[in-house]
């Protein structure tokens, strides 16, 4: 799907402690010290997500009178801390979830709204804190449970980026709505398996649909697979659809944190905002450096819950793609 006349006007990056000690903490707007922000991991993040909202709005020097939409959501039931965020700011509202990949649903909704003219400009909004999502998906972190190499970690921290219709130095161009996927997939310990064929079909359609290939982009950004669930995707696509990543591809997951000195953290990073850690701090520096000319963001999400896998139920999976560009 094409899009026309969509602009970023600005990022706000907020990161967790261990985030912001990985390889690129030197790109986020800012970072917490302490995962205790207020009286309960949940309160904490909502505090997050008011914090990248407010810096937002200061940094492009607007009102909430000002923004025509806000669109945000997270990883906890019914995204609630996107909907305590919200309250009392007066933005019309949208509440969405793709799980990890709800960054990239935010800016297609957006972005389609502006493109047609609909509003003007639009904020998006996602967060994701660590100890919220253990104690929600998995156990309390104070359970002291083993995990196997191929657990991902959730990040802690929150992100916000503003579209606009006016002209800025990065647009969005193109995006692809994922399909739910499901290769009967169980394990909610290695997600990168459940979530890679949901990155290898949206990669794929997005391509197709465009007429383009894989080395027409600078980059290509998964998020959320992790360095087991890349190699994954990179065989997948390889073997289905006969297209082969590259050194211009890589996760955002893995790219996050310093694997060998972060020893809590193993498969590498999920949840919503790691990928929009990465996206909206060194990759929307780079496009607007002129660094990279052409960059496809590729989201993975898990669309499960606690109750379907005690059901023994298979964990479904998708992505949506967007594709940032250098204003030339």
């Amino acid at each position: 799907m094409k899009i026309n006349n969509v602009y970023i006007k600005d990022t706000v990056t907020i990161s967790g402690p261990l985030e912001y000690q990985g390889p690129y903490g030197k790109y986020f707007t800012d970072h917490i010290n302490d995962y205790y922000l207020d009286k309960s991991y949940e309160l904490s993040e909502v505090k997050l997500q008011k914090m990248a909202l407010n810096k937002l709005l200061n940094k492009v020097e607007k009102t909430t009178s000002d923004i025509d939409l806000l669109v945000s959501g997270d990883l906890l039931n019914q995204i609630t801390a996107s909907s305590y965020a919200a309250n009392k700011t007066l933005i019309p509202f949208l509440g969405v979830y793709s799980a990890c990949a709800t960054s990239t649903e935010q800016l297609i909704i957006a972005s389609s709204l502006i493109d047609s003219n609909k509003i003007k400009n639009a904020i998006c909004l996602t967060s994701s804190h660590n100890l919220a999502a253990e104690k929600q998906f998995r156990n309390p972190v104070e359970y002291g449970s083993p995990k196997p190499k191929t657990a991902t970690f959730t990040a802690t921290g929150s992100a916000s980026i503003m579209l606009t219709n006016e002209k800025t130095k990065v647009k969005i161009t193109s995006c692809t709505i994922g399909t739910v996927q499901d290769l009967n997939q169980k394990d909610p310990n290695n997600m990168g398996a459940v979530m890679a064929p949901a990155a290898a079909d949206t990669i794929y359609r997005h391509l197709k649909e465009n007429n383009e290939k894989a080395s027409d982009y600078d980059l290509i950004l998964t998020g959320d697979l992790g360095i087991y669930g890349k190699d994954i995707l990179k065989e997948y696509l390889k073997q289905r659809y006969s297209i082969e990543l590259k050194d211009n591809y890589d996760d955002c997951g893995a790219m996050l944190y310093d694997l060998k000195k972060t020893k809590e953290v193993t498969a590498g990073g999920s949840g919503p905002v790691c990928s929009a850690l990465i996206n909206y701090s060194y990759v929307y520096e780079g496009l607007k450096n002129k660094k990279f000319k052409k960059v496809l963001l590729v989201p993975t999400g898990a669309l499960f819950s606690p109750t379907f896998s005690y059901q023994k139920q298979s964990i479904l999976s998708i992505a949506h793609a967007v594709c940032l560009e250098s204003e030339s």
